[in-house]
């Protein structure tokens, strides 16, 4: 689905369906220097006559118009203006759904839509989210080094071998770097900022008025799992799913174990 917001081009996957507003919805937000092709693997499993789906790009992203935003803030604030502009605001309730920079950016909009939000997922996910200087430095200056040290953290041992579980068949770091590569200049380090500077996390969990599911893989380098069990304990009422043996591109490597919390 293509439509138009603030005079630019934002694309939204809904996995081949025409949205409904009388239908429950679920937003899918990607991470850095991704699009929604990161979910389509839960895409492809959860669309259907019961529930509209909605994975768009963010701005700069993927087939998506317009410059990278440079918050997890001004990105909560242009994903609850897609949801007025579609209609999903109107609907009997939605779920906000999202991974590791999404992750952030779902709980911003989560707060921002209070009454409204059914769930919220937050996948691969850290609050705060640092991001090491060296790889920040890269991110501006060698793009090239800063995708390889990020393709290397986000998959598992088991996925660098070939032998996840959701995707058999296709080596998921290579499907990951095409992805990041056909991101626009710019994009990572922006990302990665916002990530870095983002600092209101805990205080906004802490107000929010839905159910909150964290999923986190017991091998993930770039959000831990230990980041994930203190989140868990600082959020007396979220409930934390831990995926053995999978790395930060749980979507791709977990898919149906991810579905079934949904």
């Amino acid at each position: 689905m293509q439509v138009e917001l603030n005079g630019l081009p934002v694309f939204i996957d809904t996995g081949g369906r025409e949205f409904f507003a009388r239908l429950p919805t679920q937003v899918f937000i990607h991470g850095a220097q991704h699009d929604h092709f990161v979910w389509k693997s839960l895409v492809t499993r959860l669309a259907g006559p019961d529930r509209n789906i909605l994975a768009p790009d963010l701005p700069g992203h993927g087939r998506s118009g317009g410059a990278p935003l440079p918050s997890i803030e001004a990105m909560a604030d242009w994903v609850v203006a897609l949801l007025g502009k579609v209609g999903a605001g109107e609907t009997a309730q939605f779920a906000l759904i999202g991974h590791s920079m999404g992750s952030l950016v779902a709980l911003e909009a989560a707060a921002r839509l209070s009454g409204r939000v059914s769930h919220l997922v937050m996948i691969g996910t850290a609050i705060p989210m640092p991001v090491a200087p060296a790889l920040l430095d890269a991110a501006r200056d060698d793009i090239p080094k800063a995708m390889a040290l990020i393709n290397r953290w986000a998959h598992s041992p088991t996925a660098w071998r070939g032998g996840n579980r959701g995707s058999q068949g296709i080596w998921l770091p290579a499907m990951n770097r095409r992805i990041m590569e056909r991101q626009p200049a710019g994009t990572l380090f922006n990302d990665l900022s916002a990530c870095n500077n983002y600092s209101n996390g805990l205080d906004t969990a802490l107000r929010i008025d839905c159910p909150i599911t964290l999923v986190a893989g017991t091998a993930d380098r770039m959000t831990s799992i230990k980041s994930a069990r203190k989140l868990a304990a600082e959020l007396p009422d979220a409930r934390l799913v831990e995926i053995a043996g999978a790395g930060h591109a749980l979507m791709a490597e977990a898919p149906a174990a991810i579905t079934s919390h949904l």
